[in-house]
């Protein structure tokens, strides 16, 4: 059955990773490599980091909920500034624009499909609504009210394209978002680099 849709993540993929900021902040406050990363995955889906990204707490509460997690882990940074550093790095990948802008042509239809969370001034941290007129389908955890890797919002992405899952292929650059994709039915891409990611796809697509 040939492909006809592709949904991508934004961030790591279409977007600088903020894995980068991560690595940055953590660097520069002397902090273990993964610290942050490790925190949230740990913390589980009842974590601050998992209830922001669904929107269900604002940015305030979060700020105070994450700073008790990070001192209970032992460390004494501040979570507005991690997210102030976080909400800067979103800049554009251009080949992955023109990639989409790309596929679209070809008839294809595509998504994006992203953990976010919401601004006090009602924006998402994705920042760029720019990029929304790029997509057939825009899903957003903290609007969506559920977030990667549930199979909820993978099914939500699917249902408003119109397609099966074994008509998508999904591109992310963490594994464990991938894996909910895979078992559904999806062909799944890691991305490491735009190039790769581009060269595989083109695979996939036979377009290579």
């Amino acid at each position: 059955m040939p492909i006809k849709a592709v949904i991508f993540d934004l961030g790591g993929v279409i977007l600088d990773s903020p894995m980068e900021i991560f690595a940055a902040f953590e660097k520069r406050h002397g902090l273990p490599e993964n610290f942050l990363n490790r925190l949230i995955v740990e913390s589980g889906q009842e974590g601050p980091w998992a209830r922001l990204e669904r929107g269900e707490i604002a940015l305030t509460e979060f700020f105070d909920a994450f700073d008790e997690e990070i001192r209970n882990a032992g460390a004494n940074i501040s979570s507005r500034e991690l997210m102030a550093a976080v909400n800067d790095f979103a800049n554009m990948r251009p080949e992955m624009l023109q990639l989409v802008q790309r596929l679209r042509k070809s008839g294809y239809l595509v998504a994006a499909l992203t953990n976010n969370w919401l601004l006090d001034d009602g924006g998402t941290s994705t920042g760029l609504d720019v990029l929304k007129a790029e997509f057939d389908v825009f899903v957003e955890s903290s609007r969506a009210g559920v977030a990667k890797p549930d199979p909820a919002i993978y099914e939500m992405a699917l249902r408003e394209l119109g397609v099966r899952a074994e008509d998508a292929v999904f591109l992310d650059d963490i594994g464990r978002n991938l894996k909910p994709a895979k078992q559904m039915g999806m062909t799944t891409i890691k991305v490491t680099s735009a190039k790769e990611a581009i060269a595989e796809l083109d695979r996939v697509l036979g377009r290579s």
